[in-house]
């Protein structure tokens, strides 16, 4: 049994601006930071016997803040980059509900029939996360382990733990900056023993 300490990101910059990311990046803001610390103030008295990260800036950061006093390294692993969105990303969201509505529309609604022009499709990311998680399983039995990543990237773990569809990928709670979510997970199955908590942020959960 693997016990898989999952967390995204802080807050940044294209964040505030409602802007998607996607593979490129944008700098943490300052309750990104603070957060991220909050979070690393949390966990410190979980031992954790290795940290994985999204080579992305804004990951990479956030692990660091969150893993400040260990001696640990930070592992990076490109699986855990979140879904790459092509030509939509550094664009807002309101800008693409004009430009590209018809596949803005599936991607919100029916991700399961959208289809990228540019970039990935979700079963292209669940296959890379799964293959990652795969590896941890067999790398770290009967260790915990902390994972660094993405938003949308923690909703397709979510899916793939909780045995649903693409098509229902929106449905399970709202991945803010930070939030927390452990599971025990094993060749057999997996256990969510807690999903998307805010517990270290008493408040300004925006996002």
């Amino acid at each position: 049994m693997t016990i898989i300490y999952l967390t995204r990101h802080g807050e940044t910059e294209w964040n505030t601006e409602n802007r998607l990311q996607g593979w490129k990046d944008s700098p943490l803001t300052a309750k990104g930071r603070q957060h991220a610390k909050q979070l690393g103030q949390r966990l410190q008295d979980t031992a954790f016997q290795a940290v994985y990260s999204s080579p992305s800036k804004r990951t990479f950061q956030t692990a660091q803040l969150i893993c400040e006093g260990r001696t640990m390294p930070i592992q990076t692993d490109v699986r855990l980059k979140e879904i790459h969105l092509g030509e939509w990303e550094g664009k807002t969201h309101d800008c693409l509900k004009q430009s590209d509505a018809e596949a803005y529309t599936a991607f919100w609604e029916t991700p399961h029939l959208y289809i990228s022009k540019t970039g990935e499709n979700f079963d292209v990311l669940q296959n890379r996360l799964v293959e990652f998680l795969k590896e941890i399983q067999v790398k770290h039995p009967e260790e915990m382990i902390l994972i660094v990543t993405h938003g949308i990237a923690i909703k397709v773990l979510l899916s793939h733990f909780k045995r649903t569809g693409i098509e229902e990928l929106w449905k399970s709670s709202f991945i803010h900056g930070t939030s927390l979510t452990i599971v025990e997970s094993t060749e057999q199955g997996d256990i969510i023993l807690m999903e998307g908590d805010m517990d270290h942020v008493k408040q300004d959960v925006s996002f």
